[in-house]
């Protein structure tokens, strides 16, 4: 019997040597792309769901401050930067889906918390918990785990996509269901996406019959310290730090000034709809010419230019409406591009063999900078209004913009995995400067225990031919 949807291999890391030479995702591995990807856009969204529209609502919650309102907002960044790891370390002791389950009902726990809070301070503790179920490594984990080498970019990237949909979907979604829901019901609404999250992961998403760490896609904390070492790396991470810290504050502010501008809350979602429509348009085209042309650094230094604009834009223009869609339409085509290319570029520069580790920092510095969004938002929005909040915004992005203007222009390369057996410790490095003198092969890392090949290659000067000679199922 063939098993073209079998999970997993004994090695927990594809399916049968056979299969593992077929070109394309493997119904299993689609099956797993999908359930995992639905999984994370669930939480994601419960994440986001509130932002188009807490400051409307939160002030009648007891105890309600600008600064309360702006940590409620961006506190599940700290819970989720302080435990991700953790949670990805767990999951490889105590197996993938139980750690998912009970990170995930973590979440439904801190969004009935929330639902059922009178006062701000319950809702900042429904907040904490919800980032406290801090399952995205443990997902990434999982996920490497259902997939062959050569299909794992597929299917990070299919969960990268679910993720920017959850935004766009939220930003529409939120001021509908608090409208029909009020504040506690768009919580509760959260906890039903968790409890069909974890639905998914039992009904949908199959089960490993082994796991190992992933170099490719989990952190190392002893690669760390050199990581953090690496100036271009760390111009990455400090760029969504800054990215999230400014849409989390700005998110303080923009409801509030679509509301004084004159536009209902049940109507903000007009304003969102185009101008999210109008981001992705520019988006796709944007990211298409950055790797085609080799241009990404251009594209990257002009998106961030536009965040700095935008903020701008959107303190200059807060009095009408149509001028705060202008900016909005803007903001949102800048942060589109930069969510898509920043992964990219830290998969462009991090080491072969510690890319796992570099997407860990770099997610610590996202949910750090939503965080302290939060924090700066509220607080200046109750200092300064939210111009103030704009205009400290739009200061962050320019000094961004100096630190992505320095930037190293990046190679065009991708990550490329080949399983190449189990080596000795001689071996591997023979075997290593072989598949350097691969044409395409830029960089080439065998971690001999793991019997994998870490690769950086240029995909139009591959001679993807020679590089497979060296795979365990050069001969099938």
């Amino acid at each position: 019997m063939r098993e073209d949807n079998a999970p997993m291999n004994g090695s927990g890391s594809g399916p049968s040597d056979a299969a593992a030479g077929r070109v394309g995702m493997l119904p299993s591995e689609r099956r797993a792309a999908g359930g995992l990807a639905l999984i994370y856009a669930c939480r994601m969204l419960g994440l986001f769901l509130i932002f188009p529209v807490f400051s409307l609502y939160a002030g009648d919650l007891d105890g309600a401050t600008p600064l309360l309102v702006g940590l409620a907002l961006g506190v599940y960044g700290l819970t989720q930067a302080a435990l991700q790891i953790p949670f990805g370390m767990l999951s490889d002791r105590f197996g993938r889906k139980p750690v998912i389950a009970a990170g995930l009902l973590v979440f439904v726990f801190g969004s009935l918390v929330a639902a059922s809070a009178d006062s701000i301070y319950g809702v900042v503790a429904g907040r904490a918990l919800q980032g406290a179920g801090a399952v995205a490594a443990a997902i990434m984990a999982l996920a490497a785990d259902l997939s062959r080498e050569e299909q794992r970019t597929k299917m990070m990237a299919t969960m990268g996509m679910s993720i920017g949909l959850s935004f766009i979907v939220a930003m529409l979604a939120g001021p509908l269901l608090a409208s029909w829901l009020d504040l506690s019901g768009l919580f509760a609404v959260t906890a039903l996406l968790a409890a069909l999250a974890i639905a998914v992961l039992y009904a949908l998403v199959p089960t490993p019959r082994s796991s190992r760490r992933h170099r490719d896609a989990q952190a190392t904390p002893a690669q760390f310290g050199a990581l953090l070492r690496d100036a271009q790396l760390l111009r990455l991470d400090a760029g969504i730090f800054v990215l999230h810290l400014v849409i989390t504050a700005s998110f303080v502010a923009v409801p509030l000034a679509l509301r004084d501008a004159g536009l209902s809350s049940t109507a903000h979602w007009q304003v969102y709809l185009p101008a999210l429509i109008g981001s992705v348009a520019v988006m796709v085209p944007a990211i298409i010419y950055a790797e085609a042309r080799r241009r990404m650094k251009a594209v990257f230094v002009t998106a961030v230019a536009g965040i700095a604009v935008a903020e701008l834009a959107l303190a200059q223009l807060s009095g009408t409406v149509y001028g705060l869609f202008a900016a909005l339409l803007l903001f949102f085509s800048a942060f589109n591009v930069l969510e898509a290319s920043l992964p990219s570029l830290v998969s462009k520069l991090a080491p072969p063999d510690r890319k796992g580790s570099a997407m860990g920092i770099y997610s610590s510095s996202q949910f750090l900078g939503a965080f302290c969004g939060g924090l700066l938002g509220g607080s200046l929005f109750g200092g300064f209004g939210a111009s103030g909040v704009f205009y400290a915004c739009a200061l962050l992005a320019l000094g961004w913009l100096a630190l992505a203007a320095s930037m190293r222009q990046p190679r065009h390369l991708t990550s490329y995995l080949l399983r190449v057996g189990p080596q000795a410790g001689a071996a591997a490095d023979r075997l290593a400067e072989q598949l350097s003198g691969v044409p395409g092969v830029a960089e080439a890392v065998v971690v001999a225990e793991e019997g994998v090949a870490y690769l950086k290659v240029d995909r139009r000067a591959l001679d993807e031919t020679a590089l497979r000679r060296f795979g365990v199922n050069a001969a099938a």
